[in-house]
């Protein structure tokens, strides 16, 4: 299967799964609106995604997927299933601590993450929800595991669509579970926590079939004898040695994210959850597009540097950024100017009101300054991850955060929490820029020839779709809208954009099935 259409796969799946979690957070919004106890379920999800971001998809699939395809391209099948096997074992093991104490120290976690909660029940009802949660990091682990597997043997389909499974859950509790509740003096909010344990289980349990046909199930070891003989395997134990540096940069970067929930805390209620809409809506870029290419590169670009061959990797490397320009470009212009137009045609109904559009729209035109340096992230990490290289990211990351919060220091003053979704989006171009010139200076990445024509290319049907978007958004008044005529109008913005951005690009001479071919 060629990049593109493995690529491909990744993103029409993950697109699946940013259309169900946007009507998840539909239905949300709508029957929750923005409030304390929204604020409150917010930073207890947020709790157990912290710890997934920091060990399942972030230091340990990092550690993981190199070491896992340098075994398959050099050792063979059964050394890579007794691999397979003993990273299990340590895995799950290492899963029921973290999980009986993440219950147990919920009130901590809290006071970490929100310590400026206005009042007692709002910090009660995050530790209980907290608590209820905090399992789903243990699922979801696992979950990262077998999808780290699955795309190393180039079965890209299945991990890319079980995040479909959360979404689903979570829409059938706020849809039926949540009014019983209301019925039964239960404040519906809490529904939500049974969705989100019941997707973990379910992402996980749609994983195992394909291994077991794949003989790729692991083994996991429940004597003692068998858990010391994991952890002596010599690729479990480079495994964590890769994860200690992994684990301080991913760590850096969810540091990040906890300072900034500190902070939004302690400004007007509701700052959480606009943050949240706003983040919401920026993921559906970084996750097709970033995600997807850097879920299939990883595994691409590690193969190429077991093999040695310097020129695939850069040719690979060279292709990825070429993509993120083409397409991560577009949709940051259309988030800087279509803010409003946006949000208010996918959130204005129901409990969230005129005012939370406004809010919203402030921080996702913060998080758009930075969207193609989120993007492209997602390719150039995997650069220094294929060579096993962990050291190089981390020193970038820690840099990166003390500059978001200096810039936080100036912005939030100013712009309260649209200042927060303004400092990561400026941090995060820092970071891609500091990643890039680094595979520069050493040789690993050298750019194709005719950069700077198709830079120009790019940036001029940017320029044109930016004028077009600047005119729609002021052409309708998006909040008076019926929620219908909204949809119907946006649905002819977008279209009328990508006839004006493609059109530009190929009348300009950019062979788009030429490059997506390459």
């Amino acid at each position: 299967m060629s990049l593109f259409k493995s690529a491909s796969t990744v993103s029409l799946m993950t697109l699946a799964s940013r259309v169900t979690g946007l009507v998840r957070d539909l239905f949300m919004a709508s029957m929750f609106g923005a409030n304390a106890l929204t604020d409150a379920f917010n930073v207890a999800f947020r709790i157990p995604n912290l710890f997934r971001r920091l060990f399942a998809e972030g230091a340990f699939s990092q550690a993981f997927v190199p070491v896992l395809a340098a075994s398959h391209a050099k050792e063979g099948p059964e050394r890579t299933h007794q691999l397979i096997s003993n990273v299990a074992t340590v895995l799950v093991w290492v899963l029921l601590v973290v999980c009986a104490l993440g219950v147990v120290g919920a009130p901590v976690l809290v006071w970490l993450l929100a310590s400026g909660f206005q009042n007692q029940g709002e910090a009660q009802a995050a530790v209980l929800m907290t608590r209820w949660m905090f399992p789903y990091i243990g699922f979801m682990s696992l979950v990262a595991l077998s999808s780290g597997v699955l795309n190393t043997y180039k079965h890209f389909a299945v991990p890319a669509a079980t995040p479909v499974l959360l979404n689903l859950c979570m829409i059938g509790a706020a849809w039926l579970l949540a009014p019983w509740f209301e019925r039964q003096g239960i404040e519906p909010i809490y529904a939500m926590c049974a969705g989100v344990v019941a997707g973990g289980v379910l992402q996980l349990a749609v994983q195992i079939p394909v291994l077991r046909r794949l003989h790729l199930l692991p083994r996991v070891g429940w004597r003692w004898s068998a858990i010391r003989a994991a952890w002596a395997d010599g690729g479990v134990r480079r495994i964590l040695q890769l994860m200690a540096p992994a684990l301080l940069g991913v760590g850096v970067a969810q540091l990040s994210l906890m300072i900034n929930t500190q902070i939004a805390s302690y400004l007007a209620p509701g700052s959480v959850t606009w943050l949240f809409y706003a983040d919401r809506l920026m993921e559906f870029p970084t996750a097709l597009l970033g995600v997807a290419l850097g879920v299939v590169l990883t595994p691409q670009l590690a193969a190429a540097k077991a093999a040695e061959d310097g020129q695939r990797y850069s040719h690979m490397l060279d292709w990825g950024l070429r993509l993120v320009l083409l397409l991560a470009l577009p949709c940051a212009v259309g988030l800087l100017a279509f803010a409003q137009p946006l949000v208010a045609t996918l959130f204005h109904r129901g409990a969230l009101h005129g005012s939370d559009v406004q809010q919203i729209a402030l921080a996702l035109v913060g998080y758009g300054v930075g969207l193609l340096g989120l993007v492209a992230i997602k390719v150039l990490a995997p650069g220094y991850f294929a060579s096993q290289d962990m050291r190089t990211p981390v020193k970038i990351a820690v840099v990166v955060l003390v500059l978001t919060q200096g810039l936080n220091v100036v912005l939030v003053p100013y712009l309260q929490h649209a200042g927060l979704a303004w400092s990561i989006g400026l941090a995060a171009l820092v970071n891609a820029l500091w990643l890039l010139l680094g595979l520069l200076r050493r040789g690993a990445y050298q750019p194709s020839s005719g950069w700077g024509k198709y830079f120009a290319q790019v940036l001029l049907a940017c320029s044109l779709l930016a004028a077009l978007l600047l005119g729609l958004a002021q052409r309708w008044d998006w909040l008076a809208l019926g929620q219908w005529q909204r949809a119907g109008i946006m649905a002819g913005c977008l279209l009328a954009s990508a006839v004006v951005y493609f059109g530009c690009l190929v009348v300009t001479g950019v062979k788009i099935r030429s490059l997506l071919r390459r």
